[in-house]
């Protein structure tokens, strides 16, 4: 079952899909899509990515995933944000032309990119938001506390370097 402490984890996550879909869709409106199909494809876009931020941030929790590391979530979107785009086709869109599987491959190769992007964001996001929940949630108080271990390892590192 999820807590309240597991959506707390998984609010940020949650919002970068969310604002990464709704950004989408608005690029589909400024490449002259009709405004009613741009907000469809907005919307089919930013609820699986909502869903699949906010799941890498109870994954992020229970320790599947470490602060810090890019391998793992880049496979993660490997496979995430090409069901998310299925999806966003399916509702929205005609982008499946050349067949569902290369379709999926080709957004696999996009979504390196998005995940860059999405653990850059997170990476900047859920450090104080642990540090302004972790009072009232303990899952939130061990994550942030692997957060500063990262950053003291980082820095101890930083310092041998000189």
């Amino acid at each position: 079952m999820i807590s309240r402490d597991d959506l707390e984890l998984a609010l940020p996550g949650a919002t970068i899909g969310a604002v990464a879909g709704a950004l989408a869709g608005g690029l589909t409106l400024i490449a002259g899509a009709p405004a009613g199909l741009a907000a469809q494809s907005a919307l089919a876009l930013s609820v699986p990515l909502a869903f699949f931020g906010g799941l890498y941030g109870l994954l992020l929790g229970r320790g599947v995933f470490r602060p810090g590391t890019f391998a793992p979530t880049g496979l993660y979107w490997m496979v995430a944000f090409p069901l998310s785009r299925l999806l966003q086709e399916s509702v929205a869109g005609n982008g499946a032309d050349d067949g569902v599987l290369t379709f999926l491959l080709f957004q696999a190769m996009v979504s390196l990119g998005f995940a860059i992007g999405f653990v850059f964001l997170h990476e900047r996001v859920m450090p104080p938001w642990l540090m302004r929940r972790r009072a009232d949630n303990l899952r939130a108080q061990a994550l942030f506390g692997l957060y500063v271990r990262h950053a003291q390892v980082l820095q101890t590192r930083k310092g041998t370097r000189r």
